[in-house]
């Protein structure tokens, strides 16, 4: 075996430990010890290619909003349905991803909640294409829509953010399902607003 593919092996391996142990304890309480027994591994082998704990927890962040994001880019792409389905299906391929990979879920969560603060803007650099994908789709569901003046998309975004913050706060990471349906309401009112549509068509 080569050396570099043994030692992407050792990396997985390492990343695979590192992602259970994360994935049920959450960053705070994760332990470099037990990600170093769950799969044989000495300190000294993770700390060659992870300095520290925030680097091996930021390596698995950015592996999960890597593969969110190519996920709904693929899911998504040939969406040509009305607005309030796009919606739907948005945060319908949302769950669906977390229910083929259960064990980013917990990370997710952690870092759109309650990231360590400390990491925070390390975590806004892994997720960056993330962020720019929900705004290129939230773009696609204003296109066909038409805001009321002086509104404009891009305050349509920020308030969106000023929701999902406010939400965020509300949910622990535990609460996965609570929490996407919260967003996903909170868009759809603040896309339609509050007010009966039929009303207004009669």
């Amino acid at each position: 075996m080569k050396r570099e593919e043994k030692n992407l092996q050792t990396r997985r391996r390492i990343m695979d430990s590192a992602l259970n142990e994360f994935s049920k304890q959450g960053y705070g309480a994760s332990s470099i010890n037990t990600i170093c027994s769950a799969q044989g591994i000495s300190k000294g082998i993770i700390y060659h290619y992870f300095k520290t704990k925030d680097d091996l927890f930021l390596a698995c962040v950015e592996e999960c909003f890597c593969l969110l994001t190519e996920y709904l880019r693929s899911k998504m792409q040939d969406a040509e349905s009305d607005t309030e389905r796009q919606l739907e299906e948005y945060f319908a391929v949302r769950m669906s991803f977390f229910t083929e990979y259960p064990i980013y879920q917990r990370i997710f969560c952690e870092v759109m909640i309650t990231p360590p603060t400390h990491l925070e803007t390390k975590i806004q650099e892994c997720k960056r294409n993330f962020d720019q994908l929900n705004i290129q789709i939230l773009d696609k569901l204003l296109a066909p829509l038409s805001l009321r003046p002086p509104i404009t998309k891009g305050e349509v975004i920020e308030t969106f953010r000023q929701f999902q913050d406010f939400i965020n706060i509300k949910y622990p990471v535990t609460e996965f399902e609570a929490h996407e349906q919260s967003c996903k309401r909170a868009l759809n009112i603040l896309l339609y607003g509050v007010i009966d549509r039929r009303e207004q068509k009669s």
